[in-house]
């Protein structure tokens, strides 16, 4: 699915919370890029955008476009390698916000449902249980609103679009998702309402305990 329509936000134009010698912390806005797409019109992107600042960052992970939030990268090749196997071997720890459809009966839960692409409709992911990959969320309600709920997701596995596709799988779309909500809660917002609030690692350096917060921009309780 390309990208149709792409328009980055200008303003801000970088949300730098955090930076010393080794990494820098970036809160990206919903509707920017990570990584530069393949196209020219989709060259500006956050990497693009701290490249310019600061040209030996590198990207360590990812958030999807329309996602906001917290987001580390790396300023040398020693930090890219220790930030790198801190999420390879899961020992990061990620807190996103969501808005979801509905009302979901429990107030907390663990979602254990296998993702693969699906190809003929990618970007898109759904669940597969002979070919997927393991992918486990848990999710816990924060506030509950007459047509929405305001959940905790904490991803315990990183696959592309897990969060996305789990609160579709549990009949609760994460309002304003173009890609895997239907109509009603398309029209709920005007952009994606998931945001990356909360990053734990350890710093490269000296392993020192790390953990960063960024304001909700659609939860004015967050």
């Amino acid at each position: 699915m390309a990208l149709l329509h792409y328009h980055p936000p200008m303003s801000p134009y970088l949300q730098i919370v955090y930076q010393d010698d080794d990494i820098i912390v970036l809160d990206k806005p919903s509707e920017l890029l990570t990584v530069p797409g393949k196209a020219p019109e989709h060259k500006d992107s956050l990497q693009l955008r701290i490249q310019r600042v600061f040209p030996t960052a590198s990207i360590v992970h990812r958030l999807d476009m329309a996602t906001s939030g917290l987001l580390v990268m790396a300023l040398n090749k020693a930090s890219h390698r220790h930030i790198s196997r801190q999420f390879e071997q899961r020992q990061t720890a990620k807190t996103y916000l969501a808005r979801v459809y509905g009302s979901p009966q429990d107030e907390q839960g663990v979602i254990d449902l296998p993702l693969i692409c699906d190809w003929p409709n990618r970007p898109k992911q759904m669940v597969d249980h002979e070919r997927g990959k393991p992918s486990q969320t848990h999710w816990k309600v924060l506030q509950r609103q007459s047509q929405s709920t305001l959940l905790e997701l904490t991803p315990i596995t990183g696959r592309s679009h897990q969060l996305r596709v789990h609160m579709l799988s549990l009949g609760h779309p994460i309002l304003g998702d173009r890609l895997y909500a239907h109509s009603q809660a398309l029209a709920m917002a005007d952009r994606l309402q998931l945001h990356a609030q909360q990053l734990s690692f350890a710093h490269p350096a000296d392993e020192r305990p790390m953990t960063f917060t960024a304001p909700c921009p659609f939860a004015k309780e967050c």
